[in-house]
């Protein structure tokens, strides 16, 4: 029997309430300390919560916000702790200078500074449920600040067999959908938090929202960003005036040292994809997507930390139950999908992408358990689909996209998603801060493998006119070459020979195929990869050339 939205709402965040807590610590009887301990880790209920979980879920009580308590340090000779070092090593130790710099990790510096690194919006043990209340309340508060952005039937349907409509908000002031989150959460905040200011770890889009909507509304916003951070993005944020603090090689470690600035500073640490203030802003787009298109069939929505797929999933649903829903993400840190399937959120490897947007190794609590009961299913999409929808999007819709707003079109170009044939489909752009540089490598890898932009390498006689017959062939076939290199140090047979590495474009992949035969007749020697087949349902299998390309 399947079960409703109501009730798979129901099970899962009973699910992740209790998976939180089942494993417990059995401690001897003898040890007083450890029980002690225990005791003080138990988390109480309290009722002031802003954002209550739905009535009729029986879950673990949300607590409001708070600071964890520390975790008492164990007693000698813990059973928990059996290494012995010996006395030869300890007396070795004692005896190192003392002016040796020590590597400490952010957990041993926060428990030597006695703070814990600990979010009160954010707690794994209390996940909080966002109701469709909170999405209409925001859409009311942030109606005169955030830009309606256009939703339109796009020029790419007929190439996929299905009704796509494009929700265009990369359109918005800072180039992306985190707007909405960001300006609910800081009209949400007491005048007191306002005057003392927010800070947040961000490396793009949320840093840019929140510098924006706090420069709009006069409150201090201070931005973490690690040193991977474009300068482009870096610049923006202190132009919108606010201050900005490179620190950390990864957004990791810009966010723990926001959150123990925050503590120092007194200032409210906003998380930009799991805060429940962000996630009902995420979903006011539900709301606009179902006002600007009748008879949606489906939406299907980026993943990354799961805010903006709850909202969106949580608006749309509560409406009209029928509509499919369908997260995509990068096959390189599909987390969500892990933990839709763990039931909780787990630590997924993120490996770099075209979608570094959506590269978040561990989802949101917050955003999982909204989430996860309402969303039919989630993908992960290849690499070179990321890079092909940059490349659709910019040729037919005239539109920049960067690779984490383009993925929901990527996914039906590789066709993951046979079932929407024919169906009335809505793909949210949700970003369009993309670094020129990468949108100049973007839009080459999609000509590759669109069979528009070919490398091979051919061998033809050293003799007077060799190369000027091969060029003549290309010609003839209305072939345009890119770059030619002949090479002879290296070539094993006769020495009256050469190998040319020639890159072209041609017309189309059918193009290229033809390009392919007309050489393979005329020499014998001639090296191309296995084109990419763009309309194969099963998704692209794609060879590298034999002679290795950047574009490839």
């Amino acid at each position: 029997m399947e079960l409703s939205v109501k009730e798979r709402r129901q099970y899962f965040v009973a699910h992740v309430t209790t998976s939180h807590k089942s494993t417990e610590y059995l401690a001897d009887p003898d040890d007083a300390d450890l029980a002690k301990g225990a005791e003080q880790l138990t988390v109480q209920e309290d009722t002031s919560d802003p954002i209550d979980p739905i009535d009729d879920v029986t879950s673990a009580p949300h607590s409001a916000p708070h600071s964890a308590p520390p975790s008492p340090p164990p007693p000698e000779n813990n059973p928990l702790h059996p290494i012995a070092y010996s006395a030869a090593l300890v007396s070795k130790v004692d005896r190192m200078p003392v002016d040796i710099p020590q590597i400490q990790t952010s957990e041993e510096t926060d428990e030597l500074s006695g703070e814990v690194l600990f979010d009160p919006w954010c707690d794994p043990c209390n996940p909080r449920v966002i109701q469709f209340q909170d999405i209409s309340a925001a859409a009311f508060k942030i109606k005169s600040g955030i830009m309606m952005t256009p939703c339109t039937r796009s020029h790419i349907s007929s190439m996929t067999g299905c009704q796509i409509f494009f929700k265009k908000d990369f359109l918005q002031y800072t180039g992306s959908f985190k707007e909405r989150g960001a300006r609910y959460t800081l009209l949400m905040l007491p005048e007191v938090q306002q005057k003392q200011g927010v800070i947040a770890a961000s490396a793009g889009n949320h840093a840019l929202a929140l510098s924006y909507h706090g420069q709009e509304l006069s409150i201090p916003v201070t931005v973490v960003m690690p040193i991977i951070a474009p300068i482009m993005k870096i610049q923006s944020c202190r132009q919108f005036g606010a201050n900005i603090i490179i620190h950390g090689k990864d957004i990791l470690e810009s966010r723990e040292y926001a959150m123990r600035l925050a503590k120092k500073e007194n200032l409210t640490y906003i998380n930009g994809y799991d805060h429940p203030h962000i996630i009902a802003g995420q979903g006011t787009m539900g709301l606009e997507i179902v006002e600007q298109v009748k008879n949606i069939d489906a939406v299907v929505v980026p993943v990354g930390g799961g805010g903006l797929i709850a909202g969106i999933a949580l608006a749309v649903k509560s409406l009209y139950p029928h509509i499919q829903v369908i997260g995509v993400e990068s096959e390189r840190c599909a987390s969500f999908r892990a933990a839709m399937e763990a039931g909780q959120p787990v630590y997924t490897a993120a490996k770099s992408t075209l979608a570094d947007g959506l590269a978040v190794p561990k989802v949101g609590i917050n955003s999982l358990a909204t989430a996860a009961p309402l969303v039919d299913k989630c993908i992960a999409v290849p690499e070179e689909f990321i890079a092909m929808a940059i490349l659709r999007l910019v040729e037919i819709e005239k539109a920049v996209v960067e690779g984490a707003g383009a993925v929901g079109l990527a996914a039906i170009l590789a066709g993951l998603l046979p079932e929407l044939k024919g169906k009335r489909v809505v793909v949210p752009l949700c970003g369009g801060n993309i670094d020129t540089t990468v949108l100049g490598r973007c839009l080459e890898r999609g000509l590759a493998v669109d069979g528009r932009l070919v490398k091979f390498s051919i061998t033809v006689t050293d003799r007077p006119g060799g190369i000027a017959e091969l060029t003549r062939i290309l010609a003839n076939l209305g072939v345009s070459i890119k770059d030619i290199l002949h090479e002879r140090a290296w070539l094993k047979s006769d020495i009256f020979s050469v190998e040319v590495r020639v890159m072209c474009e041609t017309r189309d992949l059918e193009h290229a195929v033809e390009l392919e035969r007309v050489l393979k007749e005329q020499y014998k020697s001639v090296h191309f990869g296995h084109f990419a087949d763009v309309t194969n349902a099963g998704g692209m299998k794609i060879d590298l050339l034999d002679c290795p390309s950047p574009f490839v």
